[in-house]
């Protein structure tokens, strides 16, 4: 009696602690156009945008990760200056929301202690990536400068060879400019190593990511890609690349674009061809290993998720398809944010000479 009294108590506790798990929703890659970011149109209204803090607070998405983005252009002096000037406008559009349009609403966080520590205020959370590197151009210094405005993960690489990295679109053109990586770009690898930020390996080129995986001291993140055996495109990963990344620790954010969901034309991708992303991945990898993210305002987007405000769908999808509490938590953010940790971590034993 004594024995089944202890495990009835024992299953009570686990059903309170799964109940009780916190669940912060984190989205890694939502693009941004400086033109909703003024003191007359910005997100603090519900612009006509996927993503906004209206949108944020109607469908409980409690984290944004803005991206600076830049398109692939020349590799000359005249193409990394505007470069260079169009990831700086963006970096100060996300520090003007956060400090001067929305600053009760929203905050800038740079680690996970302030992602749960301003969620607990209350508010809305920024997080920034970079797509591209291409704008760091041939300085290597501008990786700390992107740091210390708060990028805490980067691609090197978008569609076209940057000179860092080949791009995926190497497959549609049969075309490489570094045969993986250039010299230059093993050399911003171990500079992103050194500076706490993530590694984005969503665009580069397979060989590129191998590169990057095998030569990176920290876990990597593909910030918006899904499972490529169940839709055959370039920008999402195959089996032997999922194991790339669990074997590193890292962790791939699938992403409800619906080009890289189905080839169904007719009727258009809904939740749960995302859904089946994410259960595929999750088989393949593990459930520490697989994120979410949704690449609104930069063409994602499905049926049953089509902005920000119906966040909470995904959730319930989730605990539709069996997932418990403490593995939505992990798919919805917790897995990120344990990476961003590691990532961190490992930049203060590099940077106190440990590593």
């Amino acid at each position: 009696m004594k024995n089944i009294l202890i495990v009835i108590i024992s299953l009570m506790a686990f059903a309170c602690n799964e109940n009780s798990i916190e669940i912060i929703t984190i989205d890694t890659h939502d693009d941004i156009n400086i033109v909703n970011f003024t003191d007359s149109l910005n997100y603090s209204m519900d612009t006509d945008t996927q993503v906004n803090l209206p949108k944020m607070e109607a469908g409980g998405l409690d984290v944004a990760w803005f991206v600076v983005y830049t398109a692939q252009g020349e590799l000359s002096d005249d193409g990394y200056a505007s470069a260079m000037e169009n990831a700086i406008s963006k970096f100060e559009a996300i520090d003007r929301l956060v400090n001067e349009y929305a600053p009760d609403q929203i905050e800038l966080a740079l680690t996970s202690d302030d992602v749960r520590n301003i969620y607990a205020k209350g508010k809305k959370v920024a997080m920034i990536g970079i797509e591209n590197a291409y704008p760091i151009g041939l300085d290597t210094s501008n990786v700390r400068k992107f740091w210390e405005k708060g990028a805490r993960y980067a691609s090197l690489a978008h569609n076209g060879h940057s000179q860092f990295s080949d791009s995926n679109t190497g497959e549609f053109d049969g075309t490489v400019l570094h045969n993986g990586l250039s010299e230059l770009g093993k050399e911003v690898v171990s500079l992103l190593n050194y500076y706490g930020i993530m590694i984005d390996i969503s665009h580069p080129s397979k060989e590129a990511i191998k590169q990057m995986i095998e030569l990176s001291k920290a876990p990597v993140i593909a910030s918006h890609s899904s499972a490529r055996s169940l839709r055959d495109h370039p920008r999402n990963l195959d089996d032997e690349q999922l194991s790339w990344v669990k074997a590193n620790g890292g962790v791939v954010q699938a992403t409800a674009l619906g080009s890289f969901l189905t080839e169904r034309k007719d009727p258009p991708p809904n939740i749960s061809d995302f859904m089946d992303h994410i259960d595929y991945m999750v088989s393949k990898i593990g459930i520490d290993h697989v994120g979410i993210s949704s690449d609104f305002d930069g063409g994602g987007g499905v049926v049953g998720w089509q902005d920000a405000s119906e966040t909470m769908n995904i959730t319930k999808e989730l605990r539709d398809r069996g997932y418990s509490n403490s593995e939505i938590e992990k798919l919805w953010g917790g897995n990120l944010l344990r990476v961003l940790d590691e990532v961190q971590d490992i930049a203060v034993k590099i940077q106190s000479g440990e590593l």
